[in-house]
């Protein structure tokens, strides 16, 4: 994966066994957002709760992503008067 700071990444990477409740089956999660280092550690991906730092071996894939939808777009307009 050759990622550049400033990219939209979504990581998806292995918890730590203290992070695991299920009980030695394989617990995956996602930080989805804005790449702020690339070290030989690992990466930090600045997501809305904050700077998740995902090591390299728990790395599982990634890829680059398109920046999250205007959100004025969504919005509900009103029904027309009749």
């Amino acid at each position: 994966m050759r990622w550049q700071v400033g990219e939209r990444v979504v990581v998806r990477y292995r918890l730590e066994e203290a992070d695991d409740p299920t009980g030695g089956r394989p617990r995956l999660s996602d930080a989805l957002g804005d790449l702020v280092a690339v070290r030989a550690d690992g990466v930090v991906v600045r997501t809305r709760r904050g700077d998740v730092h995902v090591p390299a071996g728990a790395m599982v894939t990634g890829k680059r992503v398109p920046p999250p939808p205007d959100p004025a777009r969504y919005r509900r307009t009103p029904p027309p008067s009749a």
